[in-house]
Formats: structure tokens, C-alpha cells, sequence
């Protein structure tokens, strides 16, 4: 978390449209079999810390929302339009919410009227290019066996009164955005445009991010499977070190400001004999300097494998000083660099040939299916999205937190991103399993 924000200062009060008056569907359905206690109270909060004192009291007494379905809902079923827009890069998991969100908004709140906006909040222009999709059972009833997602998706967007006028145009009354700190920064920016027109429209964000990096969810979609897809690459890049004297297996994975794909893809593999990411930094040369400690592993063991994320040494290489759509800074690219700077430096200095295999599997990572367990989640972020846009719940998305699903304002997330801290459990188990100086850092 940056240290700049404390949780002190956090509002963890959801915004609501105003008094839900309907009875929810879900009160009167029999063959779902939904009872009292499956409805969420007003009072029934999730602490944000489980630690407690000597005396047992909370040492934290912040607590968010709990998700789930309410009693009394705010939209009217059979009136209400529902629209879900998934924006930033592909991620595995984004057509598991898509259908969630559709399976569940015909199958529990008898909303038969939903709409896929395509290729992100560009689709909510005043013109799109392409014009919204009407969505149901039957039409996302196999997506979740693919990759990527079936509304494509983009970065950046257009003006938000242009938006929020393209909602009312279009009769939406509840939107689903689907995508990174980007996409949940938008989407605030919509719920507040809608505010001030006094509007009775629901903005619910589900956070999507390969990194892992938002807030209060614990992780995020699609992080399993791209752990899982990384650690084989891992432990491709090791058969091939293994195949050449001096062998060096080089895997760049994703991770633009966060180390959680590396340390976890390392983890899983146990292949790994150093992991290089961003919130750490490490010198490549001089004293007590990875090239140093290298030369003296491949002495020894004629092999190694190193994974570094492509967000890792930009204190070596600098900034592009570019950035994408979404106003996100463009790395060098720290992989290429390490790759040919390693060969020179260990050919000019000991006149030591080092086999190099540089593996990039970025975009197979991110494009592939949801795992079993992936997919289970996201149907559970489409369940609980659904819910509280129903009851009228706004400017949100839906967390995760100690185990519990949460409704967390966007507010809350802004100007926070998880990191990698090196006094974690998480770091100290990567240390432990590679091996490597814990001086470095």
C-alpha cells in the first residue's frame, strides 16, 4: 500500500441512488430456494484487519460493506437496461464475468434487457464505430471456454459528459465496467457526471488487473491463470539453460509496477535462481551485483534461470517517457537490455561465453482461458456486481477480503496500489526458494 494514504483517512461508505422499495425476485423464488438469511444486512460489515489486541478489540476499526443480495432492491426488474463494457488489456476472466453478469441478472433478477458495449468506453462515444450487442444466455453461453473477451476492449476515453449522454440516450440504467485502476478511475468520473445531473443510473466497477495491484482484493481475477501459464515458461526457460554450458534462461513476465506474477510464477516453479521486480532495485554491475553472483552460480552449477518483470532495473535503463492511451508510462524494455548487456559484460570482463534463451510470453499469458479456479471467482465478482447494482448501490466495485466479498467505494482505491514489500512473507518465501542475496535489497 502506499505509505502516503493511510486507511484512517479512507471513506469506506458505499454511495447509494436512494431507497430501495422493491422486493428483490429472489424473496419469492422457490426454485432458488434463497431464505432470510441469505440477505445482506444493513449493518453486516467485513473489518479490515482480522489481527486484534491483547484484549481481543479490532486493532483496526475500519470495515467495509459486505457484498451480496439485498431484500429490497432499487430498480424495478422488468424496466430495468443493463450494460457491461470491459476496457484496458485482455486479462483470463473477462468473458467469465461478462456471462456471469448476464446469467445472473436473466436467471435471478429477471433482467432480460442487457447490452455489451464494445471496445471499451470508446463504444460509449456519441458515434461508435460499433454499436452496443444485445447479450443473453444463449449468446454467452459458451464464451467462457475463450480467452480474451467478446466485446474487445481499448484504453483511454472519450469526454465523460459524452458518455453519461450516451447512457441516457441508450435507456441504461445500470453499467458494468470491467478493468484496471484506469477503468475504475473512469468509472467514478461517470458515477460523478451522473451525480450531478441528478441521474438514476448505477456505475459498479469489477477490478481486473494481471498485475494484482488494486487495493482491497486480495486478487485479483485472472492472477491464477497467468501464474499458472508463467510457471510452465519458468520451467521451459530451465530446460533449456540446462541444455547449454553456461546456459541462462531469461523470462520476462509481466509486472509494470508490482512484483506479484514473478514472485508467485517463481514459486510455483521452484526453477528460478534469481527474480528481479520492480518495488526492488539491484545493480547489475560493481560490487555485490547480480552479474558478480551469476558468474560464480554458473560456475558452480553451469545453469540459472532468471525472471525479472518488465517493470524491474528501470533505475538502470531510464524511461521511455512515452505513454499508452490510459496515460500509463512505457518502459524500456528491461528483458532485451539485460540480454544483450549480460553477453557483452561477461565476454569483455572474464571472457566467459553465456548461452542466453530470452522467453517474452506476455501476450500468451494474458490471452488465455480462465483456470478452474479463476472461473469460479469470476462468477462469484459477476454474482455480487449484479447484486449491488440492483439495490442501487453506485461509484463501487466489488473486493475481496479475507475471504469475504466486499462493496468497496472507487474512492477508496484511488492513489493506493499493492506492492511488493520486502518484509512480506511473500518476498521472504522468494528469497528463501531462489537463493539469491537478500543484501541486494
Amino acid at each position: 500500500m502506499d505509505n502516503t494514504i493511510k486507511i484512517e483517512d479512507i471513506d469506506l461508505d458505499v454511495k447509494k441512488l436512494g431507497i430501495a422499495r422493491f422486493e428483490s425476485p429472489l424473496s419469492s423464488s422457490i426454485s432458488l430456494s434463497v431464505t432470510k438469511e441469505h440477505f445482506i444486512e444493513k449493518g453486516d460489515r467485513i473489518h479490515y484487519t482480522i489481527r486484534v489486541s491483547e484484549d481481543g478489540t479490532p486493532l483496526q476499526k475500519k470495515s467495509f460493506e459486505r457484498a451480496g443480495p439485498r431484500a429490497k432492491i432499487y430498480f424495478k426488474p422488468q424496466t430495468t437496461r443493463a450494460a457491461i463494457v470491459t476496457c484496458g488489456g485482455l486479462c483470463p476472466g473477462l468473458n467469465d464475468v461478462i456471462r456471469g453478469i448476464v446469467m445472473e441478472l436473466y436467471q435471478w433478477y429477471d433482467v432480460d434487457d442487457v447490452w455489451g458495449v464494445r471496445y471499451g468506453f470508446s463504444g460509449l462515444a456519441a458515434n461508435p464505430e460499433h454499436p452496443p450487442i444485445k447479450l443473453d444466455p444463449e449468446v454467452v453461453s459458451e464464451i467462457h471456454k475463450l480467452g480474451g473477451t467478446i466485446l474487445g476492449s481499448s484504453r483511454g476515453h472519450p469526454d465523460v459528459k459524452e458518455m453519461v449522454k450516451t447512457l441516457v440516450k441508450r435507456g441504461i440504467n445500470i453499467l458494468f465496467c470491467i478493468g484496471g485502476d484506469g477503468t475504475l478511475r473512469g468509472a467514478s468520473a461517470i458515477a460523478e457526471e451522473i451525480n450531478k445531473q441528478k441521474l438514476d443510473i448505477s456505475v459498479i466497477g469489477i477490478p481486473k488487473t494481471i498485475d494484482n495491484d488494486i487495493n482491497f482484493v486480495y486478487q485479483s481475477f485472472g492472477f491464477q491463470s497467468a501464474v499458472s501459464i508463467a510457471s510452465g515458461v519458468i520451467d521451459c526457460a530451465h530446460v533449456e539453460a540446462v541444455g547449454a554450458k553456461y546456459g541462462v534462461g531469461l523470462v520476462k513476465l509481466m509486472g509494470r509496477d508490482a512484483g506479484f506474477i514473478a514472485s508467485y510464477a517463481v514459486r510455483a516453479s521452484g526453477n528460478a535462481d534469481y527474480c528481479l521486480i520492480p518495488e526492488m532495485d539491484f545493480k547489475l554491475e560493481g560490487k555485490d551485483n547480480l552479474y558478480e553472483n551469476l558468474r560464480n552460480y554458473l560456475l558452480r552449477k553451469e545453469h540459472a534461470v532468471i525472471v525479472v518483470a518488465e517493470g524491474a532495473g528501470q533505475h538502470l535503463i531510464g524511461n521511455s517517457g512515452k505513454t499508452d492511451a490510459s496515460g500509463n508510462k512505457q518502459f524500456n524494455d528491461i528483458g532485451r537490455f539485460i540480454r544483450f548487456n549480460m553477453q557483452e559484460y561477461f565476454k569483455e570482463k572474464w571472457d566467459m561465453p553465456v548461452s542466453i534463451k530470452y522467453i517474452s510470453p506476455s501476450y500468451v499469458i494474458r490471452s488465455v482461458k480462465a483456470n478452474s479456479e479463476d472461473s469460479i471467482f469470476c462468477a462469484d465478482l459477476a454474482r455480487f456486481a449484479v447484486d449491488a447494482g440492483m439495490a442501487g448501490k453506485t461509484d463501487m466495485m466489488i473486493g475481496h477480503w479475507h475471504g469475504e466479498f466486499t462493496n468497496v467505494p472507487l474512492k477508496a482505491v484511488e492513489g493506493l496500489k499493492k506492492r511488493v514489500r520486502r518484509e512480506s512473507r511473500l518476498w521472504l518465501s522468494v528469497l528463501a526458494g531462489t537463493g539469491q542475496p537478500p543484501e541486494w535489497w
